[in-house]
């Protein structure tokens, strides 16, 4: 990839090649009588957080039979692959959503070819999906909107898929309420304390926390991390983030609405159906909205002034009243107001360079794993947090 090419360059390129982006090689999973796979049977690895990459790195050890535990700053484990089970029929995703490469990676992620997926996907018809331009009203295709081999779950979620098949294997290992504040890695063993003194030891560390908390400060490290690395959490760009889905009586809408932002590095807006392939009845529209654009819905502290916000500037688009008059309900998440997330994820238009070495390791005892911490390749979804702890195990093992 050349030095310039930023990360919406590189998945367009890859369609443009008819190639998929590249998969990691997986790991064998460790059996009884396995010697190959024990060489670090003796090891304790520290997680740092129980969303998408630090349960996928628990599930991973523990396939190779490595002692782990994970420290989970909240009450529950997901991190932004939260997702809502009662607003609807069907659960709707306030974090990550779609597929963005194909269905393979769910295997990949589990890495057990005894072990089916049985979740249903269903990806975009380019024959009859469409979107529209909110600006002009004019008809726009899949590729022009961004949606070419993405797809939906029906009736689950990403949340679902770990709930599913990785959490089982993990859950007895996470704890939870314990936000950490330092981790020392001056000595052989590791040491990491929570807000309230209690302290972990282990040999390696994997940390999976959001760079927008390491951005704002929110752990120590002892020592100090290399410069590059330093540098690099400080120069990410991170984009502001939100999402809102509004139930209508109603459908009215396309598949996509998509606005577009000036200058385009500065954010993306997109109106979707979210009830689109679900086994449902109920009209369901979905909002996605990072940088600039989500600040106009994040800075809007009234849930009813929200409320008339959303549905002015759908009646914009599609008709007076159109969707005043259909509106039942809705719900929003603002990424930015959640105290272990900060925002939504690093800009598309980063430099691949600046990612890899937020993915790097340190010392041979710090290893970092998610959505931000990856080769440089790939980055902000759950599909690459999930590589990029399949690369932090792989690591460890040596």
């Amino acid at each position: 990839m050349p030095y310039n090419m930023k990360r919406e360059e590189f998945i367009k390129m890859c369609g443009l090649l008819g190639i998929s982006l590249p998969f990691q090689s997986v790991m064998a999973a460790c059996t009884s009588g396995d010697d190959e796979n024990t060489a670090n049977i003796s090891t304790k690895v520290i997680i740092i957080g129980a969303g998408a990459a630090g349960m996928t790195a628990g599930y991973l050890l523990a396939q190779q039979g490595i002692d782990f535990e994970i420290l989970e700053a909240t009450s529950a484990p997901g991190g932004r692959m939260r997702h809502n089970t009662s607003f609807t029929d069907f659960p709707i995703s306030l974090g990550g959503e779609w597929l963005h490469v194909e269905r393979g990676i769910l295997d990949e992620i589990v890495n057990d070819s005894s072990m089916a997926i049985d979740l249903e996907t269903i990806a975009y018809d380019a024959n009859v999906d469409y979107g529209i331009d909110a600006s002009t009203g004019e008809q726009l295709t899949l590729g022009e909107v961004g949606f070419t081999i993405d797809q939906k779950f029906v009736g689950s979620s990403w949340f679902g898929f770990f709930e599913e098949y990785i959490y089982p294997s993990v859950k007895s290992r996470i704890k939870y309420n314990n936000p950490i504040t330092t981790i020392d890695y001056s000595k052989d063993r590791v040491v990491v304390t929570n807000k309230n003194g209690t302290q972990f030891t282990g040999d390696k560390i994997i940390v999976t926390i959001p760079v927008k908390i390491l951005q704002n400060g929110g752990i120590d490290f002892i020592p100090a991390l290399p410069q590059s690395k330093q540098e690099a959490i400080n120069s990410a760009r991170i984009w502001n983030g939100c999402k809102a889905f509004i139930e209508f009586s109603e459908k009215f809408y396309p598949a996509f609405t998509a606005y577009e932002t000036f200058p385009e590095t500065a954010g993306q807006k997109l109106y979707y159906d979210a009830a689109y392939g679900q086994n449902t009845t109920k009209n369901v529209l979905g909002l996605f909205a990072v940088g600039i654009e989500a600040d106009s819905y994040n800075q809007i502290s009234d849930d009813n002034a929200l409320r008339d916000f959303m549905l002015e500037e759908l009646d914009i688009v599609f008709g007076p009243n159109l969707a005043s008059s259909n509106y039942i309900k809705h719900t929003f998440q603002n990424w930015n107001a959640e105290p272990y997330a900060n925002g939504a994820y690093i800009v598309d238009h980063e430099n691949w360079r600046l990612v890899r070495t937020l993915g790097e390791s340190v010392n041979n005892k710090l290893f970092f794993a998610g959505d931000g911490y990856t080769t440089g390749e790939d980055w902000s979804s759950v599909h690459a947090a999930g590589r990029s702890a399949l690369r932090a195990v792989q690591e460890i093992m040596g």
